[in-house]
């Protein structure tokens, strides 16, 4: 009798590129772990006794993976960097949700540890939300190499591939969108200029 054999995560993400849901649930069982891990990262950089778990939080990404139309997956680095974008924004929906309802109390604060190289600076998280889409708006590669840096754990070498950039290229932007961004959360700079 011949077992049955399970697809490879290069099958899983061909049919989730297609938007097989089947597919997609694959996948996700291929990566859990990692998501989950990621997720966990998230937690520790969010305010101490917060209500949402990184079970919850890869949970609810994957739901909003699963909703989505016509997701383009091209490898796994890439379904990385979109699991990433959504729990960003589950973080982010969760912060303001929470905010709202405690009428400005319950800051969720988030440390964007590798930021500064000497201190780790506590933001809020709607608040690092916010000056990502400032930042977007200026430079959205730089913008994007945060995200996949801060928000997806990917290293220079895996960003660069990701992106199709070089390594120096990234390792640029990065600095640069450290920087711009250290200042829109710190010191409270105008919200335009280049980054």
């Amino acid at each position: 009798m011949t077992e049955a054999r399970q697809p490879s995560a290069t099958e899983y993400l061909a049919g989730a590129a297609k938007g097989e849901q089947a597919a997609m649930a694959g996948l996700t069982g291929l990566v859990y772990e990692e998501l989950r891990g990621l997720a966990a990262a998230y937690i520790r950089r969010e305010r101490a006794g917060h209500s949402l778990q990184p079970t919850a939080l890869v949970h609810e990404a994957f739901l909003r993976l699963i909703d989505a139309d016509g997701i383009d997956v091209r490898d796994k680095k890439h379904f990385f960097a979109i699991a990433a974008t959504t729990m960003r924004r589950v973080l982010v929906e969760h912060a303001r949700t929470r905010n709202a309802a405690k009428r400005g109390g319950g800051v969720h604060r988030v440390t964007l540890t590798g930021l500064q190289a000497s201190q780790d600076t506590d933001l809020e998280v709607v608040a690092l939300d916010e000056a990502l889409q400032r930042l977007a708006e200026i430079d959205a590669r730089q913008a994007k190499i945060v995200e996949l840096r801060f928000f997806g754990g990917l290293t220079v070498e895996e960003v660069a591939e990701s992106l199709g950039l070089s390594k120096r290229t990234v390792e640029g932007d990065w600095t640069m969108a450290r920087a711009w961004l250290l200042r829109e959360l710190t010191e409270g700079s105008p919200k335009s200029g280049s980054p």
